[in-house]
């Protein structure tokens, strides 16, 4: 049939009033119960059966079945949760498979609202749903429950439908007025008509009195409707909170609270239902914009923050104050509704452009407008934080939770909220914006498929943040700033606890603790014994100390990463003493030499001998570990003033993956040491195993050291060619790189994203002083993280005592296949190494319990 045609719709006098049903057309009837959808979809199913049409029931709904199985009627059952994504991609496949000139019948779009907790879902699933119908040439025919939605939720279904129709009845008639017939017009269309089911007469009402009928029933139906306008989202948390206030057990609502707002984590809802309180849950939804769920990282922060509070008020009362914002699940799927991209959004679900529509959809997320409701909430927003600095940071539903921590794969961008209110509405929208193209970036999306995460919901929530710190001048940060674990498996003193947690201390902005920055080191606190350090005099904590620090340059209006000289002259003599530290023997040579000069470093000594505060550290981690009953990584800051007062703010906690090995084995002895390639003791983190080893990845460090800056880049993606060419192969791949993988600098190593590694079985990163290349761990760094949960084996091949044997002759000889898997990469052949080693007996063998590592030839 061609487009627009007309069908009939079996009731021949309703279709001589509206010129008809046409191909295309969404019907939607907007009825006081199912029963009177039934006086018009009832003939509607009967004739399409007659004409043959191809006819089909899509059954989702708990309401009784509007139809039962007949010969002519496809059923369809899906199952409806709270994934929104889920359900809408399974309809649009019904849709897609009964292709062009298809006949529905709906459930009723009310009932989407008891999924998911809101009208907004149930409009944005209208919106995209209608519109591919209507591409199909097929008609459809849903019910709505009136009184039950918003004014928004019902506009955005009139909006894009094509018929809108309100039935009205009573004991003696029923009575139709079309909202909306789209594309056609007649003079007596828009009246009010009046419908007689036993006889199929249905006419517009000229009579005054039947008129005068009508309208009297009409006021009775809209005083009832006025009174449920509110989302129904509004309308629960509304009744919760009256509920509460007058003394009414509310437990069912706090469960119900909990399950729609804060986490679909079952471990995770556990605790919060254990900990939070009805104001708790009322206090998080007044500082909601939008609706769904806060996601993972608001939920850790707040839980993280609910048991300190309970088990150990007297360290709360050391805690900063929070007053977070958050932005719904919801709206990161509004915001691709209603910008038109939806269909893209569906299509990149799918395996084979997974990857390849990423880069498309980050863009088109990059570009959307934001709508006028959402910009008034987001100016409220700014008029509450006034020009202080803000952080908008990622909380997406899967974050954060046990397993799966996404750690450093979403964006958090600063906002420095200076200027006019315009400027910073902005810089505000540009910000969201960036996250939610986040969720697009090749490490994201590789991070969800090797978890088997790929046709899960991953809706992106929001946290928004005043960013917690003071001003120096035209500079801000805050005093101090880190991550915390309750459990450290890695010890850098053979004396430490790992039982004890472990922080890794910055001065400024706790950026520099998460990533790995260009020669920069935070200080690692052993909680034990927090002042303990390896390094045997100034010069070399000098050496290994933390030589940038990030902060806000409010002049600017930027995150800026500056070093300790340029924000020193704004610093108060008390902050001086508490981060920085002199470096005696250096300031003892230049004296000698009569160029006395005063030489300092940041080290956060004066924090570390704040026996009080470390102790306070150390049971804030060991309390929330025991209510997880499982290790936690939490982000932090904390602030000090002149009077030595100080307060501790808790910004992330998340469950901490670590290794936990369970394997026994012997580790071979007495190899002769030509056939080792490298043995090493106490240098490596990963589980215990023995790999045969399929092809080795060598980078020549002094031939990477003699490039260009720039053309470094190079060897990071051919590296990242060769992973991402080795998927699924079932190949067993050894990585060797000169210094820090995964740096931001390619002056200290190889600047690859974990996503163009996460194939390789291990990792080494080999130290050589001739060019000037160190290994560093990063313990606690996003990086490191990314290997725990990958299970990808670390080793650090240093130029000391550790390393018993390094023999890279083992593998000459072999054939270098880099240019055969790419001739692109011809000019680089030289610099990296892809060795063969499949035919060979080349082995990897890992002592956990020993910290012994061997990778040797048979």
């Amino acid at each position: 049939m061609a487009a627009f045609d007309r069908v009939c719709s079996g009731i021949p006098q309703m279709d001589e009033q509206f010129d008809n049903i046409r191909f295309g057309d969404n019907v939607v009837w907007r009825v006081d119960k199912l029963e009177d959808f039934m006086l018009f979809a009832g003939p509607y199913v009967k004739q399409a059966i007659e004409d043959g049409r191809n006819l089909i029931y899509v059954r989702f709904a708990s309401h009784e079945p509007l139809f039962e199985p007949q010969e002519g009627l496809k059923i369809v059952n899906v199952e409806l949760s709270h994934r929104f994504e889920t359900f809408t991609v399974a309809i649009h496949e019904i849709i897609e498979r009964e292709g062009v000139d298809a006949f529905f019948v709906f459930d009723c779009l009310s009932e989407l609202q008891t999924a998911w907790a809101t009208d907004l879902m149930m409009g944005n699933f209208f919106q995209v749903t209608c519109p591919y119908l209507f591409s199909l040439d097929t008609v459809a025919f849903f019910p709505l429950i009136r009184g039950k939605h918003s004014f928004k939720a019902i506009a955005k279904i009139r909006d894009t439908t094509q018929l809108f129709l309100d039935v009205y009845s009573d004991s003696k008639h029923v009575y139709v007025r079309p909202d909306k017939v789209w594309n056609r017009y007649s003079e007596t269309m828009f009246l009010p008509h009046i419908y007689e089911p036993e006889n199929g007469t249905f006419k517009p009402m000229l009579d005054g009195v039947m008129a005068s009928h009508f309208y009297q029933l009409l006021e009775t139906e809209t005083s009832n409707a006025d009174r449920g306008n509110k989302d129904s989202w509004d309308r629960f948390f509304d009744m919760t909170k009256t509920m509460h206030e007058n003394g009414i057990d509310v437990t069912e609502q706090c469960n119900r609270m909990c399950n729609i707002m804060m986490s679909r984590d079952e471990r995770m809802r556990i605790m919060i239902k254990e900990n939070f309180r009805a104001e708790d849950y009322l206090n998080v939804k007044n500082r909601m914009i939008g609706t769904g769920m806060i996601g993972g990282k608001s939920c850790g922060m707040l839980l993280a923050r609910k048991i300190i509070e309970n088990s150990r008020p007297d360290i709360f009362d050391k805690f900063e104050p929070h007053d977070s914002f958050y932005v719904g699940s919801d709206v990161f799927y509004t915001f691709i509704v209603e910008n038109h991209f939806w269909d893209i959004r569906v299509r990149q679900r799918k395996p084979e452009e997974y990857f390849s529509l990423a880069e498309e959809f980050a863009n088109r997320l990059k570009t959307g407008k934001f709508s006028r409701d959402m910009e008034e909430e987001l100016v409220k927003l700014l008029e509450y934080y006034g020009q202080d600095p803000i952080i908008v940071r990622s909380s997406s539903i899967l974050e954060d939770g046990f397993g799966n921590a996404f750690a450093g794969k979403y964006e958090s961008v600063f906002c420095p909220n200076a200027g006019d209110m315009e400027q910073r509405l902005l810089e505000l929208e540009d910000a969201i914006r960036t996250v939610y193209a986040s969720t697009m970036s090749k490490s994201a999306l590789d991070y969800r498929n090797r978890r088997g995460l790929q046709a899960r919901d991953e809706q992106m929530a929001l946290l928004i943040q005043r960013v917690s710190g003071s001003y120096y001048g035209e500079y801000y940060m805050p005093c101090a700033a880190g991550v915390g674990y309750s459990y450290s498996p890695y010890r850098f003193m053979e004396s430490l606890q790992p039982t004890a947690g472990m922080l890794r201390l910055v001065m400024g902005l706790g950026t520099s603790a998460v990533d790995r920055t260009e020669g920069s080191y935070p200080r690692l606190v052993s909680l034990d014994k927090p002042k303990a350090s390896t390094a045997k005099n100034s010069i070399e904590k000098h050496r290994y100390s933390q030589k940038k620090l990030e902060l806000i340059n409010r002049a600017e209006g930027k995150l800026q990463q500056v070093e300790l000289d340029t924000i020193k002259p704004f610093m108060p003599f008390y902050l001086q003493g508490l981060l920085l530290e002199h470096d005696y023997e250096a300031e003892s040579i230049y004296r000698e030499q009569g160029h006395p000069r005063d030489i300092q470093f940041i080290s956060c000594y004066g924090i570390v001998t704040k026996d009080e505060l470390m102790a306070q550290m150390k049971d804030i981690l060991r309390t929330i570990q025991e209510t997880y009953e499982y290790p936690v990584d939490t982000e932090f800051t904390i602030n000090f003033a002149e009077n030595g007062d100080y307060v501790i703010n808790i910004l992330q906690c998340r469950p901490l993956q670590i290794f936990e090995d369970s394997m026994d084995f012997e580790m071979p002895e007495n190899i002769d040491e030509n056939k080792i390639l490298f043995e090493c003791e106490k240098s490596s983190m990963g589980l215990s195993r023995v790999e045969k080893m399929d092809l080795i990845v060598y980078v020549d460090a002094v031939k990477y050291y003699n490039m260009g800056y720039k053309d470094k880049y190079i060897i990071a993606n051919a590296i990242g060619r060769i992973n991402w060419k080795m998927r699924n192969q079932g190949k067993k791949m050894l990585l060797m790189v000169p210094g820090r993988i995964g740096t931001t600098s390619p002056e200290l190593g190889v600047p690859t994203a974990f996503a163009d590694i996460s194939e390789f079985e291990a990792i080494c990163e080999i130290a050589n002083s001739e060019a000037g290349y160190n290994p560093e761990l990063s313990y606690g760094s996003h990086f490191f993280q990314d290997l725990v949960e990958s299970g990808i084996l670390y080793n650090a091949i240093f130029e000391n005592e550790k390393t018993k044997v390094f023999n890279m002759g083992l593998l000459k000889g072999n054939k270098n296949i880099l240019v055969e898997m790419d001739s692109n990469y011809r000019e680089i052949e030289e610099i990296v190494k892809v060795y063969d080693v499949s035919e060979k007996d080349i082995y990897l063998c890992n002592d956990m319990k020993n910290e012994r590592i061997i990778c040797y030839e048979r």
